[in-house]
């Protein structure tokens, strides 16, 4: 199997780098006009299966819980979000979408859908290999057995 050289990896990261800020410099002006940030269109998604607590959101939308605080604030004081206070501790909130937040998060994701190229099958092979390239990062080891795995595989079928 041939070596990817050190310039293609380079000429890589930068593709990767310029193609997410394209992304989110397009997902900014779609969601302007709602008046959501990036950081509020995530955070509301996270809740879109229901209620959570704070550190519950974070977690699942990948962020330090003192990060979404003020987020989540302002998706409160906008009415997008209610916070009820935890019985059993006072001093954690459920935070879950309003009727409002929710159909502002549908015409943001609706929004951004309507944003990019329609190649839906480019789109689906972007994702999966973006999905691989991701995993293969968060988990080295699992990364190197398939490849490796591949690899064997590749050889007994030619072989």
């Amino acid at each position: 199997m041939k070596s990817i050289s050190e310039s293609e990896i380079r000429d890589g990261y930068r593709l990767l780098i310029l193609s997410a800020r394209l992304l989110q410099r397009r997902q900014d002006e779609v969601l302007a006009p709602l008046g959501l940030t990036r950081a509020a269109a995530i955070a509301m998604g996270g809740l879109a299966d229901g209620p959570l607590n704070q550190e519950q959101l974070a977690a699942a939308i990948h962020v330090k819980s003192q990060t979404i605080g003020r987020v989540l604030e302002r998706l409160h004081s906008a009415g997008l979000v209610s916070r009820t206070r935890l019985p059993h501790d006072r001093r954690q909130f459920t935070i879950a979408l309003t009727d409002t937040g929710r159909a502002l998060l549908k015409s943001a994701r609706d929004a951004q859908a309507n944003a990019f190229p329609a190649d839906s099958n480019g789109w689906r092979k972007l994702r999966m290999e973006l999905s691989r390239f991701v995993d293969s990062l968060q988990n080295p080891e699992s990364a190197e057995r398939n490849s490796t795995s591949a690899a064997a595989a590749r050889r007994w079928s030619n072989g």
